[in-house]
């Protein structure tokens, strides 16, 4: 094989990753980001990991049509158990919620010896990854937001240093960014301001169910709700009328 078509979603997670670097996908499905890193001359070895056995074989099968097949390595096993301390350059973890990904390199923390980069892609949670890299000395380097088939997707970017850094000198406080994102703020995109009109939806939604109940404790939860409601509102104002 020669060429592999990717979502735009992974074509921008490898957009992050150096040229010529060791790069891990962990929870690679069917290893095509992997596929494409080689196949673009992007990394000079890849590792793609997979829990699961039918994924596990999909990316065997990938990787085998591959004439630089000799440059990958596919693994199954638990998140970065697969790998070997100083093994690569750059682990990227996409598609996955953002509290798992934060259990994931939770637990294979040693394994991060030696790593250069993080590049991770929550589905949801984005905030617990950022707020893993605060917690480990991962400093946030870059965000981007983007809307791929309706849905909308963040990657993070960390690489070791000054975590304090990226939330300096905000009119927003670390809690709000470690939410919002302190570069998905900066650069005030359509598509964050769709993100936090859906999170509104579903609070609303929320909001709708409790009106009906009469559990003594829907009243407490309906006006946290509401204050979160009105959060939300602040922030799409901000992001609307703040144009860079």
């Amino acid at each position: 094989m020669t060429f592999v078509t990717i979502s735009k979603r992974l074509e921008t997670i490898a957009s992050y990753c150096p040229e010529g670097a060791r790069v891990a996908d962990i929870g690679s499905d069917h290893a095509l980001l992997a596929s494409y890193l080689l196949l673009k001359g992007i990394a000079s070895h890849v590792i793609a990991g997979e829990l699961n056995e039918g994924p596990y074989q999909a990316a065997l099968k990938q990787i085998h049509t591959l004439q630089i097949r000799d440059r990958a390595s596919v693994r199954k096993g638990d998140g970065l158990a697969v790998l070997q301390p100083g093994e690569v350059d750059v682990v990227c973890i996409a598609g996955m919620g953002g509290q798992l990904i934060a259990s994931i390199l939770e637990a294979g923390i040693d394994k991060l010896n030696g790593v250069k980069r993080l590049v991770l892609q929550p589905n949801v949670g984005e905030e617990a990854v950022r707020r893993w890299f605060f917690d480990h000395g991962w400093r946030l380097i870059a965000e981007t937001i983007l809307e791929e088939d309706g849905i909308i997707y963040e990657i993070l970017v960390a690489e070791r240093g000054d975590v304090a850094l990226p939330y300096e000198n905000k009119e927003r406080t670390k809690e709000e960014l470690l939410r919002v994102g302190p570069f998905l703020w900066e650069q005030k995109q359509p598509a964050l301001v769709q993100k936090w009109l859906h999170e509104r939806e579903k609070w609303e939604k929320v909001l709708a169910q409790l009106s009906r109940s009469d559990k003594p404790e829907a009243a407490e939860r309906i006006k946290q709700i509401k204050a979160e409601v009105e959060w939300i509102d602040g922030v799409i104002a901000c992001l609307r009328t703040d144009k860079p």
